[in-house]
């Protein structure tokens, strides 16, 4: 089976790195059960699935993975959440305080995690957001930013020999 990660990196099944990621399937495998937990998950609380594949879809194209953000933004189309669409684009807002206080988190989270303070909670609590929805909000943005490192790096190693 080819992952979505193995597919967004295109990397060739029969090249060395093909074969190199063959050795690490597992984490391959975990890594796509971790995706559709926080894009699907059975019970998504306060954080849709359309919300979720809009913040997704957000956090690459600040990435500027458009292929990933096409990949988010097709789960997008297909809920019933296309109230938060905007929200899938660098800079947009949905109008909801709530749901533009999350986009607002995931932005940070994707272009300066470091800069994160416990305030950027107390904001979100502020937003009506409860402890649990920030917690899914914040796996969301750790497993979005890891997912778009880790094409990054197989595209990298792609192009300096590992075909």
């Amino acid at each position: 089976m080819t992952t979505l990660i193995e597919t967004m990196a295109a990397v060739p099944t029969a090249s060395r790195l093909g074969e190199a990621l063959k050795a690490r399937a597992e984490i391959l495998r975990l890594s796509e059960a971790a995706h559709d937990a926080v894009i699907v998950p059975r019970e998504p609380g306060g954080l849709s699935h359309g919300l979720r594949a809009a913040l997704a879809a957000r956090m690459c194209r600040h990435l500027r993975d458009d292929a990933l953000a096409a990949h988010y933004q097709s789960y997008l189309a297909h809920s019933n959440d296309l109230d938060v669409a905007a929200l899938a684009h660098p800079n947009g807002k949905s109008g909801a305080a709530r749901h533009d206080a999350m986009a607002d988190h995931a932005d940070l989270l994707t272009l300066a995690p470091r800069e994160a303070t416990r305030q950027d909670i107390e904001t979100l609590k502020a937003a009506s957001i409860d402890e649990a929805d920030i917690v899914r909000l914040s796996e969301l943005a750790a497993f979005v930013n890891y997912q778009l490192r880790v094409v990054v790096g197989l595209k990298l190693l792609k192009r300096i020999g590992g075909r």
